[in-house]
This record gives C-alpha cells, sequence and structure tokens, in this order.
C-alpha cells in the first residue's frame, strides 16, 4: 500500500524483498524499531537514519511478548494512520507494520534470551520475560529487514545494552546507534505512554527529571558516591505525591553491573510509577562532566 510516496507493507515477504532490492541499487538501509503512537522521540531516530541512510525502513509493531501478566497490552495505543504521516514527513521511505500473526504465526515457540547479568537487573526484576521478548523481536525484525544501521533511543537504556550484547554475541551484521533522549518541554522523557497520564499525574512525573537533573549537579559539584547521589534523588522524588519509586540505579550501560560511584560513563537510571502508568529515565554522566567534577575536587590540579 501506498501512503503518499511511501509504501506501508504488511507482509515479511514483501518487506525482504523491498529491503533487497534497496540495497543492490547500493543503498544503505537503516531501520527503526518502534511499537507505534509516534513521537518527537522516534521522529529524531527517522531523521537520524535518514540523515546518514539511504533507504529507512520503521517498523511498527506491537510486540504481545514483550509484555507481562496485567501489562498494557490491549490499551497500549495504537495509531497506524498517524504513524505513517509522522514517518513519511521524517524522511521514511516504508513502514513495515506486520500483524501479531505473520510476526508469530505458530507463536513464539523458538526465542532469545539475552544474560541474566543484563535482563535480571533495573527493569528486569519487575517484568520477568520482557527482555526475552525484546531480544526476540529485534533479532526477528533484523533478519526480515537486514538492515545495516538499526537505531534506537537511550531512554531505554536497558533495552539498548540488550540488543548490543545479542548482535555481538550472535555474530549479527547490524550497526546499533544509540541516540539521546528526547524531552518535553517540561522535561519529562518522550514516552507513548505519556498519553496515560492525567494533567495531576504529569505535574507529579516532572519529578522524575527533577531527581536525575539533582543528580546530575550532585556529580558536577564532585559528589560521586552512589549512595549519596541516589539518596538526593530519593528525597525528591519521596516528596512527590503520588508517585511510587521503583527503582534507582547507578550502573554500567554496557553491562548493567552496579557501579560504586557516579563517575564518567555511568548511567544513572529511574523507573517510578504515577498511577497506573510506568516511566522509566535516564542521564549517562558525560566525560565533560566527570572532568568538571574532577576539577571540584582538585583531582589533577598540581597547585
Amino acid at each position: 500500500m501506498l501512503v503518499n510516496n511511501m509504501r506501508v507493507i504488511t507482509g515479511i515477504k514483501d518487506m525482504r524483498s523491498v529491503s533487497k532490492e534497496a540495497r543492490m541499487s547500493g543503498k544503505t538501509v537503516g531501520l527503526v524499531p518502534t511499537m507505534g503512537f509516534l513521537h518527537e522521540g522516534h521522529l529524531s531516530l527517522i531523521r537520524a537514519a535518514a540523515g546518514e541512510c539511504g533507504f529507512v525502513a520503521v517498523s511498527v509493531f506491537v510486540n504481545p511478548t514483550q509484555f507481562g501478566e496485567g501489562e498494557d497490552l490491549e490499551s497500549y495505543p495504537r495509531d497506524l494512520e498517524r504513524d505513517t504521516g509522522l514517518a513519511e514527513e521524517a524522511g521514511a521511505d516504508v513502514v513495515f507494520a506486520p500483524g501479531v500473526e505473520e510476526m508469530y504465526p505458530d507463536g513464539a515457540g523458538t526465542v532469545v534470551h539475552a544474560p541474566p547479568g543484563l535482563t535480571g537487573v533495573l527493569c528486569g526484576r519487575s517484568r520477568p520475560g520482557h527482555f526475552t521478548g525484546v531480544a526476540t523481536v529485534v533479532l526477528k525484525l533484523f533478519n526480515i529487514v537486514a538492515p545495516d544501521r538499526a537505531y534506537f533511543g537511550r531512554k531505554d537504556a536497558q533495552q539498548c545494552a540488550v540488543v548490543k550484547r545479542m548482535v555481538r554475541d550472535l555474530d549479527v551484521p547490524v550497526e546499533i546507534k544509540v541516540m539521546p533522549v528526547v524531552r518535553e518541554k517540561d522535561g519529562l522523557a518522550m514516552s507513548s505512554r505519556n498519553t496515560y497520564l492525567s494533567p495531576e499525574g504529569r505535574s507529579t512525573a516532572r519529578a522524575v527529571h527533577k531527581a536525575l537533573r539533582k543528580a546530575e549537579e550532585m556529580v558536577c559539584s564532585g559528589i560521586l558516591s552512589a549512595d549519596e547521589v541516589k539518596a538526593g534523588m530519593y528525597k525528591i522524588l519521596n516528596k512527590a505525591e503520588g508517585l511510587e519509586v521503583e527503582y534507582i540505579e547507578i550502573v554500567d550501560p554496557e553491562t548493567m553491573e552496579a557501579r560504586s560511584d557516579a563517575g564518567a560513563n555511568a548511567l544513572i537510571a529511574v523507573a517510578a510509577r504515577v498511577g497506573g502508568t510506568r516511566l522509566i529515565d535516564n542521564i549517562l554522566v558525560s566525560s565533560e562532566q566527570w572532568m568538571v567534577s574532577d576539577r571540584r575536587r582538585g583531582v589533577g590540579n598540581d597547585e
């Protein structure tokens, strides 16, 4: 099906054929995997892919295998017509929107298990099986589209780590591009689930970003103890009425192993619930912040 000049493909065979044609014509193929209901975070990934690749495919598939019992599979927002228009404007050449039966004709019999060290922490603690569903569907998309590059947002940092490890361990010839978190004007990390928030809930949810900003300030002021940084964040989050903290963790962004410090390349991650809405967000401590922290602590100062 054509939407203006962009194709919408629902069949695996057709998607493979179109992608193969693009590669044979010498184009670099980029893939942006999504569950649809696109927002500016997704669109930034599509634009990045369009800037680097000659052919961009955007998958729109609400993957049932990554939802646990009692989660929001049935209520997850869907609007394919809206998504195709936004994807085309951002530079996509194809939207791949298969049905569940197309992706799992006999159910999810064969699955991909990521290492427990990556999946048994952070979000994996409260969502058992989630990352198996993620790894499985992403590998299927890679096998169908055969992209040269795939684009993911760092808001889902644990997912990024799982995908990167899967690609490395299974020798999948795809370059993984992890792009920065995109935020609303009030600092809330963009997510399709933000639509669940009431006006009051949205106001409460801002505390998550405030806590991460506090962590950033502490690191830049020279406070690097993970325990101290987390304590400073809890002070802010515990004051937010109606917000329930699931975790605050400071980890290595590649291995998800806990760190005792919030120094260079530490991932400071938060998960919290506001009403029935689960929010995740994070910041990655940059080398520039680390250098500022070193100067504040007098590290490397010969005077």
